[in-house]
């Protein structure tokens, strides 16, 4: 599976955007998959996982209530909707394919990692 992550930008406090992740290669639809960030100076972190049909979903704590996970099996493409955006949530994201089962949200679990996109949040 080869991913590409697109979307990012730089808009202000309160806007949204949304992420795209196109993949090509082996059955996308059959992954869960899932989006992680990397602030400048810290370590990657999850960020939301959703399930091979969509019909489950995770997400970090902080971002919950604000951001959305979907995904479209038939373009395989996966989406991140972001809304209300902070300062905080400015970094680089990454979309990556989940390798063992559902619910883990360990770097070391997710594999295929696209390129990033930057999202770049001003306040």
């Amino acid at each position: 599976v080869q991913l590409q992550a697109f979307g990012g930008g730089l808009v202000q406090a309160g806007d949204s955007l949304r992420l795209s992740c196109t993949a090509s290669g082996r059955a996308f639809s059959t992954y869960a998959m899932g989006w992680f960030r990397q602030a400048p100076g810290k370590e990657r972190e999850f960020v939301a996982a959703i399930t091979w049909r969509g019909g489950g979903t995770d997400y970090t704590h902080s971002v919950e209530g604000r951001f959305t996970i979907s995904r479209d099996n038939a373009k395989n493409t996966l989406y991140l909707q972001m809304n209300t955006l902070k300062p905080e949530d400015t970094a680089v994201y990454y979309c990556a394919v989940l390798t063992t089962g559902w619910g883990s949200r360990r770097e070391a679990d997710f594999r295929f990692w696209g390129q990033g996109t930057k999202v770049t949040v001003s306040s």
